[in-house]
């Protein structure tokens, strides 16, 4: 992982898991991650047809492809004549490990980002391959983001996380810390409670 957003999630993930496979979707409080969300996704699958449902994402996530994506099917991101992403997707659910790609995203102008993917399993109602926890980082942010969108995805890395690796790279890099020591966000001072999440105050910049 090389993305600061991808290192915090993880080790979130991680820390909500303990010695389970993957935490429930229950245990995830959007307040402790309020500086990832812009950058997070949420997917719901149907193992049963191969599909993947983008059920939450984030601002920045939204605003590489210039629309909302709740509700999209996660393979359409990819674009028309693209490899279908569902391999990523079966990765994770089936065998219940993260993983984590390289991406490059393509505007009409040929204009190029590079981005990275993360996934994770999570449990949901006690329910196992039914929900995901990732993240979709730019390593750079370039100008036209936000003006010209994505409008396809190739993959060009692809890494299963392992545990025992990983932990040891998260303290190399003091993941935990950096977590702990969120700023504060911009107009973030009044969070509301809504069942099990924290709704936070958006804003115009």
């Amino acid at each position: 992982m090389k993305h600061p957003t991808s290192r915090m999630l993880y080790h979130y993930w991680d820390r909500l898991r303990g010695t389970r496979a993957a935490p429930e979707r229950s245990e995830i409080e959007p307040g402790e991650i309020r500086n990832l969300l812009s950058e997070s996704l949420i997917l719901e699958l149907d193992m049963a047809q191969s599909a993947a449902t983008v059920r939450l994402a984030g601002t920045r996530v939204c605003a590489l492809f210039g629309r909302e994506l709740r509700g999209s099917a996660f393979g359409d991101i990819w674009g028309a004549g693209q490899a279908d992403p569902w391999r990523l997707v079966e990765t994770v659910a089936v065998d219940t490990v993260g993983i984590v790609a390289g991406l490059r995203g393509m505007t009409q102008r040929d204009e190029q980002i590079d981005l990275e993917l993360l996934l994770l399993p999570l449990r949901h109602r006690g329910q196992t391959q039914v929900r995901l926890l990732g993240a979709l980082s730019p390593k750079v942010v370039p100008q036209w983001l936000g003006l010209r969108p994505v409008t396809r995805l190739e993959s060009i890395s692809l890494r299963v996380l392992d545990p025992t690796y990983d932990v040891i790279d998260l303290a190399r890099n003091d993941a935990a810390s950096s977590l702990r020591n969120l700023p504060e966000p911009a107009n973030d001072s009044v969070p509301v409670r809504r069942g099990h999440l924290m709704v936070h105050p958006g804003g115009r910049a």
